[in-house]
């Protein structure tokens, strides 16, 4: 009777920090693979392997960060009214757990990263450290919390370059950030929203910002990533590079994936989740289905 209990206490110890890995927030990784695409390696099968490599070593990453973050935010979780059922808030994964897992997880990610590649590996350490620091000092400083986390993508776009030893062309790069940009500040929007007055008793950073402002915000950058990446398509490095000015045909999918967020941020009151809205709305995975689809046939025609 007590080994079956055993059992069962260490099957929910493993579920729970399964949990807290939040495979279903991966989805952000998948930018590693855009080097791949646009890089024109996408039927390499070297390239392929390398790049799935380092996406898993993302995923592991980007997982030991969740961890150290719900550590570390543990209190305010428990004062939110959905975080306070992640795992370590609500009791059911230990802190005593949680640190050494952490710890493991991240050593062999990091350890895999330097085999893959050492410029790889560098790009990798940045974005922990860069994450370790947004779960410390910069969440708490205004406009810095959120240019943290659109940073971080960046990384993750250089490394996938790296990886497979691709430059990345600087409007990507550009387009990256912003795109990263107006999933945060809509995030940011969200939490506002559904928190209200207790907003800053949770996230004391947001009290200095108000929907007015952070729409403002939204503004500028859903502009400025849709002008980017027209230049991006236009450009003549581009065109040099796949042979053919087709590309800017691809516009109107990051129009309607852009103003198809925001109807959902603004009249769904989505957007707490971007992986979650991505996953679970039909319109929206169609459009970057599609979009991926016909980048791939204009490119690898």
């Amino acid at each position: 009777m007590s080994s079956s209990r055993g059992a069962d206490e260490r099957g929910g110890l493993v579920s729970a920090l399964v949990y807290s890995l939040r495979p279903w927030q991966w989805t952000k990784n998948l930018i590693v693979f855009a080097p791949l695409l646009f890089g024109g390696e996408l039927f390499d099968s070297t390239a392929v392997l390398r790049s799935t490599a380092a996406f898993a070593i993302f995923c592991l990453l980007s997982g030991t960060v969740y961890l150290a973050n719900d550590i570390l935010d543990r209190e305010s979780d428990q004062r939110h009214p959905i975080k306070v059922r992640r795992p370590i808030a609500s009791g059911r994964l230990p802190v005593a757990v949680a640190i050494p897992a952490a710890l493991v997880l991240g050593s062999v990610a990091l350890g895999a990263a330097f085999v893959l590649d050492r410029s790889f590996a560098l790009i990798a350490l940045t974005y922990v450290g860069l994450l370790l620091l947004y779960s410390g000092p910069l969440k708490h400083l205004v406009i810095m919390d959120v240019l943290a986390i659109a940073i971080g993508f960046v990384l993750r776009a250089a490394a996938g370059g790296a990886a497979i030893d691709v430059p990345i062309s600087p409007w990507l790069l550009v387009c990256t950030i912003l795109l990263a940009l107006f999933l945060a500040l809509s995030k940011r929007r969200h939490e506002l929203v559904l928190l209200a007055d207790e907003a800053a008793n949770h996230r004391a950073i947001l009290k200095e910002y108000s929907p007015y402002l952070l729409d403002q915000m939204i503004a500028v950058v859903a502009a400025s990533t849709l002008i980017g990446y027209t230049f991006y398509t236009m450009s003549p490095e581009t065109v040099a590079k796949f042979g053919t000015e087709s590309l800017v045909l691809t516009l109107p999918f990051p129009l309607y994936g852009i103003f198809r967020y925001l109807y959902l941020v603004h009249r769904k009151e989505k957007g707490g989740n971007p992986s979650e809205v991505l996953l679970t709305d039909r319109p929206l995975l169609l459009c970057v289905a599609l979009w991926a689809l016909a980048v791939t046939i204009i490119i690898y025609r």
